[in-house]
């Protein structure tokens, strides 16, 4: 499996920004793309989970409400819009998938391939 993540840059607060991560190399739909992000100095945190298989999704408390998560199974994509973004999110945003179902995502275990992260930086 391969994940590529896109769409990061520069965003002024209250702005938004729509990340991208295509994936390859499936041999199931029942798996969950998470993305997740890690600030300077800080630890590496999950922020939404999108199932492949029924769109299930799940949010950190942090998020909810300005981000939406999505994916286009046709397309092999999941999409993250960021909206109403916050100085304190910004950060390298990566996609992984792991383990089959969601849980896994929403727990942080068994997420064994990553991508090359996208740095969001929200700034005036």
């Amino acid at each position: 499996v391969q994940l590529q993540a896109s769409g990061g840059g520069l965003v002024q607060p209250g702005g938004s920004l729509r990340l991208s991560c295509a994936a390859s190399g499936f041999t199931s739909d029942y798996y969950a793309i998470g993305w997740f992000r890690q600030a300077p100095g800080k630890e590496r945190e999950g922020v939404s989970c999108i199932s492949r298989s029924d769109g299930r999704t799940h949010y950190a408390d942090s998020v909810k409400g300005r981000f939406t998560i999505s994916r286009d199974n046709a397309n092999n994509t999941v999409y993250l819009q960021m909206n109403s973004l916050k100085p304190e999110d910004t950060a390298v945003y990566y996609c992984a998938t792991g383990l089959p179902g969601l849980a896994p995502c929403v727990h942080h275990y068994g997420m064994d391939y990553w991508g090359k992260g996208t740095l969001v930086t929200v700034s005036s």
